[in-house]
Parts: structure tokens; C-alpha cells; sequence
């Protein structure tokens, strides 16, 4: 019972490293060349918006990567839960928070958000979702994990983004 809820966890905390570094680091060290060049798309909106950079997609993506493989080679028992290679499974659930962050940014634009207007679930669980599908190639959490990871990044997103804010990283809360 008690390994059986380690792994239940080991599992959750696996799947989340390389998706909340990827998005925290993108916010961190993100700027310059806009994903979308500054163009707009048929409907006449930015296709991503000013929030979404080369620099920060691909600090994301590497920086989520080097969180796995920093896992894999200092706590290789701990990677077994995923019964995968970690660092390579890291690396998908890195560029699939990316990817899954920019779809929501494309989304919201469709619907005429401007940037930093929240939409409730969309803005928190996007690039969890876009991590835990790309990462389904290697390894598929079950739907339990997938709840604990989505309840949790509720609660550590809201706080993140306060700590962003007053860290003057974001321009609003949220």
C-alpha cells in the first residue's frame, strides 16, 4: 500500500519537473523575437501575441530538459516509476508544455483576449496538458495522477504568478 502510493506520487512529481521548469523558465528568460514575427493572423490578430519568444520557448525547452536529466543522474532510482528513459520522456513533456502554452496563447487570441487576460483553466492548464500528451509517446500517468498534477498546478500556478507580479516578471496577478 505505502510503495504503491509512492509510486502513485513519484510519478506525479516525475511528470511535473520538466513541465514547471519549462514554463516557469520560459516566463524567466523570455524576450526578443516574437514566435509570430509581430504578424497577425487571417482574422487580423496577433497569431501568438508578444508573449511567446524564441529565447523563452527554447529556455523552456532545454531548461525543463536539464531538469530531467539532472533527475536521472542524480536520483536514477527515483526515474523508475515511469519506466521509461526519463531524460528523453523530460524532454517531451518540456517542449509539450511549450507547445500546449502556445496553443493557449493562439486560442485566446482567436477570441479576441488581449495578452495577460485570464481565462480561467485555460491559462493554468495548457501547458500541463500540452505535456502530458506529447509525453503519452513514452509514458501515459493515470487519470488519477493527472487529477493530483492538475489540482496542483492550480494552487502553485495561482501562487507562482503573485510571485511573479511582485517580482515585477509579469504585469498582472494572474
Amino acid at each position: 500500500m505505502l510503495a504503491d502510493l509512492m509510486q502513485f506520487f513519484a510519478v506525479v512529481v516525475l511528470v511535473a519537473i520538466p513541465i514547471y521548469l519549462s514554463n516557469s523558465f520560459a516566463l524567466i528568460l523570455g524576450g526578443k523575437t516574437y514566435l509570430d514575427f509581430g504578424k497577425n493572423f487571417f482574422d487580423g490578430r496577433p497569431l501568438f501575441g508578444r508573449g511567446k519568444t524564441f529565447r523563452g520557448t527554447t529556455a523552456g525547452i532545454v531548461l525543463g530538459s536539464v531538469g530531467a536529466l539532472g533527475v536521472s543522474v542524480f536520483l536514477p532510482g527515483f526515474t523508475t516509476a515511469v519506466g521509461t528513459n526519463y531524460f528523453h520522456y523530460g524532454f517531451l513533456l518540456a517542449t509539450g508544455a511549450m507547445l500546449g502554452d502556445i496553443v493557449g496563447s493562439f486560442i485566446k487570441r482567436r477570441i479576441g483576449l488581449p495578452r495577460g487576460e485570464s481565462v480561467m483553466l485555460l491559462d493554468q492548464l495548457d501547458f500541463v496538458a500540452g505535456g502530458i500528451l506529447l509525453g503519452t509517446i513514452l509514458f501515459i500517468p493515470n487519470v488519477w495522477q493527472i487529477a493530483v498534477l492538475a489540482v496542483l498546478t492550480l494552487l502553485m500556478h495561482k501562487l507562482a504568478n503573485v510571485i511573479a507580479f511582485n517580482a515585477r516578471l509579469k504585469k498582472v496577478p494572474w
